[in-house]
Parts: structure tokens; sequence; C-alpha cells
């Protein structure tokens, strides 16, 4: 087999060097219990608490007085997503006799917020979806006659996972602040990519998730406004008022506090970078097939993700070619891999269902180079030549 060429930063990125560095440093030295009372417990909980405040104040969330928000580790993105999905919206119904009321999400939110919000339809919820453009954008304008006195949480994501396409999070924000409706953003593909300020954004609850800025896997956040009632979902412990229970990780924080500054300092020339060779790499595609189609190109996208339609061929089969030819993509979220279900968000721009069905997910990263792209480019070219005179064959 070739080389691989590893274009699926999206699912995962390489953990840093210099990130394990950090990491080894602390399980050497940070070995007590962080919620131990003695003087060595109380070493590994300042490594712990510092973590989380350089993690704070790189995402512009105010720990101290007088906002007092909250950053909750989490064991990754999806128990992020999960926790404000459901935990936003069972605060509301501490008080028993408060009936089940309404979550309104994006059509292109991923699995770990599609998923617990149908759990609550489950339990007498009422769910409404904001449709999407055809080029992948939050129809806004259906938001304001969905908002009502029995809307509990309306989240959206900032970026999207398979499209890339950002959102305008802010101007939903607004909507939901004078209604008095919480609102909820899955910033999992964003953070480490481009700045993100969660006060400037306007929102109450914000996911992040370390593998994907190169930190290490087991560790993401749920970022919450101190005036936000939230409903645990785990209970035995104390640990992070109790939001959260368990033994925290002072090393996974470490990790992806380190991941986040070194994310913080290279983004300029990270972004920039990352967007050339999104743009080289859709250009060769389509020097070599001219037919495809690059899902949210009018639209603002992350500078890492390329979503291309390959029409006549199918995604699976593609896929699976690909891969023996040492390129590694994906049809979608790494979460929904091995479904035979066709992108909801694909669907939800109300593209054909065959062109759908041959859409691939290509995502760039920091280790990606340009020969690589070019060397990948020349691969996917050669491969869709092979399999459409396979079927020409026939």
């Amino acid at each position: 087999m070739s080389d691989s060429i590893y274009l699926d930063h999206n699912a995962t990125t390489p953990i840093r060097p210099e990130v394990v560095e950090a990491m080894v440093r602390c399980f050497a030295t940070a070995t007590a219990n962080p919620a131990s009372v003695h003087r060595p417990g109380q070493q590994a909980r300042r490594l712990l608490e510092d973590a989380r405040e350089e993690i704070a104040a790189i995402l512009g969330v105010e720990l101290a007085p007088p906002r007092r928000d909250r950053l909750i580790f989490t064991s990754g993105g999806t128990e992020a997503n999960n926790l404000a999905v459901l935990g936003i919206p069972l605060a509301s119904r501490a008080d028993a006799s408060v009936s089940p009321g309404q979550i309104i999400f994006s059509a292109s939110e991923h699995q770990s917020v599609i998923e617990p919000a149908e759990h609550l339809l489950e339990q007498g919820w009422r769910l409404d979806t904001l449709g999407l453009t055809a080029d992948g954008v939050v129809r806004v304008d259906q938001l304001p006659p969905l908002l009502n006195d029995a809307t509990r949480l309306v989240t959206v994501q900032l970026g999207n996972h398979e499209t890339g396409v950002l959102q305008p999070i802010e101007t939903i924000a607004a909507l939901c602040r004078p209604a008095g409706v919480p609102m909820h953003t899955d910033a999992i593909q964003v953070v480490g990519k481009q700045p993100v300020d969660f006060r400037r954004l306007g929102v109450d609850a914000m996911s992040v998730a370390a593998h994907k800025f190169r930190g290490p896997i087991g560790i993401g956040a749920l970022a919450i406004r101190n005036d936000i009632p939230l409903q645990p979902l785990m209970f035995g412990g104390h640990q992070q008022g109790g939001f959260r229970p368990g033994t925290e990780s002072v090393a996974l924080a470490v990790g992806m506090a380190t991941a986040l500054r070194l994310c913080r300092n290279e983004a300029d020339q990270f972004a920039g970078r990352l967007q050339r060779l999104r743009d080289r790499f859709e250009a060769g595609l389509r020097a070599g097939l001219p037919n495809i189609v690059v899902h949210g190109v009018n639209a603002p996208r992350l500078p890492q993700t390329a979503n291309v339609a390959f029409p006549g061929l199918d995604g699976q089969v593609l896929l699976m070619a690909l891969d023996l030819a040492g390129v590694a993509c994906s049809v979608g979220s790494a979460c929904s891999s091995g479904s035979t279900e066709l992108s909801p968000t694909l669907r939800a721009m109300d593209l054909p269902n065959s062109l759908v069905a041959a859409s691939l997910r290509f995502s760039l990263g920091a280790t990606t180079t340009e020969h690589e792209v070019d060397e990948a480019v020349r691969r996917i070219v050669q491969v869709c030549g092979q399999l459409r005179s396979t079927e020409s064959s026939r």
C-alpha cells in the first residue's frame, strides 16, 4: 500500500509532542488526587486550576468575579454536548409541576446534540429544527416564530463538522437573549482553528474538545454562564461543583491547556496556511475532475474542511478505494462511521440523494504538507478514473 495521507483531521488530530511532554511531566509530579486536602493533593489541585484558568482565558470565559462563569471538564465533546442539551433544559424542571418544554436545534447538528435531544423527545419534550440554505447556513429567519414561553434551549453549532460552514451564532444568540432562552453552541470543530470568544459570541454555553486541536483524547469542556441553571447527569461526588463529579485528570487538563496555548500563539499563520492548502486541494480536484461539487463553497467556511461530491460514484465505495490507495478521509462525522444513513446535513441543504451519497469529507491539519495535498489529488483522480472505467465496462 502507498504511504498513507491523513486527510481526516476533523475526526481527530495527532497530538503535539509538546503536549505529550507537558503531560509526562505532570504524570511524574502530580501523582495525588486533586480533591485531597493534604499538600500533595493541593499541589495537584493548583495545576488543575491553573489549566482551567488558562483555557478559560483563551476562550473568553470569565471565571473571576463578578462574572463567575464555569468551565466544566468532561471526557470530551460528546459529554459536553450531552451535559448542555440535557442539563440545561432539565434544570428548568426542578419544579415537578413544570411540564416538558421545547428545544430548537439546527439540521446540521452533530449526533451528540441530536441524540440527547431525541431522548427528551421520548420523555414528552417538543423538538423543532431550523433548516439550512443551499450553502449549509442555518435559516435564522425560521427562529423567531419558534421561540415561545416553553422554549428551554436553542443549540446551533459554530462550525459544521462535515462541510466546515460557519454559522451566524452571534445573530442567533441576539434573538434568544430578549426571549430569555438559553443558547448553546457546539464549537468543537472551530476552537483551535480560529479565535473563539465565549462572551463575544453571546452564548450561554459552549462545548469544546481537546483532540480536535492536537490535544489529548479523553478531555473536553463545557463553558457555561454563571446564571444558567444546570442539572448534572452524573452523581456521586462533589468535584466541579457537583456538575460533573469524579476525579479530574490533571495531566489531561494540562495537555488541553498546552495544546490550546500553542494554537493561540500560531493562530494567524496556521489558519492562512490551512486555507491555502484547502484551496490548492479543491483546485487540483476541479482540474482533474471538472464535474465535482464542493459543498458550502459560497458560505464562510473553516479553513481545513472540504466536502466534495463525485457525481456518478458511490461515496462508500470511493472511501474504501481511497483507503486502499492510501488516502484517509471520511463520509462525514467519525461518530457516524459505519452508518448507511445519508448525511442529514447535506440532505438538509436540499441536495439530491444521488449527490449526497457521492460525497466525502476531506479535512486537513497542521501536519498536512503541499506534497501530500498534490499526491492526494493525484490518487483521488486516478481512483475515480478506475472506478468509472470499471462501471462502464459492466
